[in-house]
């Protein structure tokens, strides 16, 4: 794709990473068979093809953003299915985050639309308030079907993936180290981050325990918390720099201290970001050498266990539909891994058709596009339910919300199997499969 920056855009090395990108572009649109929201609608401004002539002429002419810009890049889920497509490796992701970035700046939304962005960036990264604001989802529930009607679709939506039992009292687990049971074969940090420790607590212990039992000390550093990826991709930059600023310092602490082999991550979303640490901080002297060994450290749970030997475990004779996120597949190219541990430890593994699809869940997407979202949802539940399974596994927490409202079929972190399958507890979620579980 030609472009048409001056010299002195080029000097701005934003601008100059996005004419390497643009101009890596071969127009061959392979990218538009694996774009959901180019499969859902069929328009060309909503494939990523569309999508970067819209970003071109927006950064070539400094232009603000203009509302029919928005409305295509806001419908973007950012899966990176295109990147794992594209034969020319256009690194989309480092497109659409700065235009994000550049709506933000340049772009009045209307009101309601501020007020409920402004809500999610403040109240998602924080334990306390997200908290809250799960019981008071919990009781206001039962009027989502009302808020349809008055057409308050993502307040509906909203409350429509609120848990429907209380959140897990918190636990405070910041700052502790937790031992390895006999001698210590590494050390590595945990990312509690700000989603999980509410609507999945569960997953952090079985990391915790699996880890543990296989020789690993964890620790989850003081200081540490949201990663910056929710409000990264709202375009909110200042907020996420910020965030990922804080881990950095975290995380350094300890890899100058007791030292680290690995920051675990059992969030695939979380883990896209911070493996790009070293990018979004390159050009930042003070952070640009500390951001970039964090990335190199940074691993998705499954990855740093197909380093450990694995207890092997009995077979389980449950069919595990596994749904790879697109976080995970696009986003850090994990495949493999999930699927041959889980098969390792004895259960039977099968592949959902259509996988490269995103389910809809996307971070905020869910909410923000609550009807691409469901419809997203339901392709991939139809899809998941062709395979009769008895469990679905994911290795995001969003995937696994997303989904859970569409299916009655029993969702589960791909490492709670893991921990169930090599010593641990029965997962909760299991508990309601119509089987003796003591048979298991």
């Amino acid at each position: 794709m030609q472009t048409s920056f001056t010299l002195a855009q080029l000097a701005d090395p934003n601008v100059a990473e996005a004419d390497k990108i643009l101009r890596a572009c071969v127009h061959c649109g392979f990218c538009t068979a694996t774009c959901p929201t180019y499969v859902l609608l069929g328009d060309e401004l909503d494939s990523p093809r569309g999508r970067i002539y819209l970003i071109k002429e927006m950064l070539e002419k400094e232009r603000p953003a203009t509302r029919d810009v928005v409305k295509h890049i806001d419908r973007c889920l950012s899966c990176l299915a295109c990147m794992t497509t594209c034969p020319s490796g256009v690194h989309y992701m480092h497109l659409v985050d700065p235009a994000r970035a550049h709506i933000e700046k340049t772009y009045k939304r209307p009101f309601a639309d501020r007020v409920m962005r402004a809500l999610l960036a403040r109240v998602l990264p924080d334990l306390t308030l997200f908290r809250l604001a799960l019981v008071g989802g919990l009781l206001a529930r039962p009027f989502a079907p009302l808020l349809d009607v008055i057409r308050l679709k993502r307040l509906a939506a909203m409350l429509r993936l609120t848990p429907k039992r209380i959140p897990a009292a918190p636990v405070d687990r910041i700052g502790k180290t937790f031992p390895p049971q006999g001698a210590r074969r590494g050390r590595v940090a945990l990312l509690s981050g700000c989603i999980n420790p509410v609507l999945s607590p569960s997953t952090l212990d079985a990391t915790i325990r699996l880890l543990n039992r296989h020789g690993v000390e964890v620790v989850i550093a003081a200081g540490e918390g949201c990663c910056g990826s929710l409000v990264h991709h709202m375009g909110r930059e200042d907020e996420a720099r910020a965030q990922a600023r804080n881990n950095i310092d975290v995380w350094t602490r300890e890899i100058d201290g007791k030292g680290l082999d690995a920051i675990v991550v059992t969030v695939s979303g979380c883990g896209t970001t911070i493996k790009d640490y070293g990018f979004m901080f390159r050009t930042e002297a003070a952070y640009a050498e500390k951001a970039a060994k964090v990335s190199k450290l940074a691993m998705d749970v499954t990855e740093y266990l197909m380093r450990i030997e694995l207890d092997a475990g009995e077979s389980k004779e449950l069919v595990v539909a596994y749904h790879s996120a697109c976080s995970l597949q696009h986003g850090q190219r994990v495949t493999a891994a999930p699927k041959d541990l889980l098969s390792k430890v004895g259960f039977i593994v099968r592949d959902v058709p259509e996988g490269h699809l995103c389910c809809g869940s996307a971070g905020t997407y869910n909410i923000m596009q609550p009807q691409l979202s469901k419809k997203l949802r339901e392709r991939k539940v139809a899809n998941i339910e062709t395979l009769s399974p008895d469990v679905i596994a994911a290795g995001n927490i969003g995937c696994l919300t997303q989904i859970s409202a569409g299916t009655a079929i029993p969702t589960v972190h791909t490492v709670e199997l893991l921990d169930w399958a090599t010593g641990g507890p029965l997962p909760e979620q299991l508990k309601a499969i119509r089987r003796d579980a003591a048979a298991y």
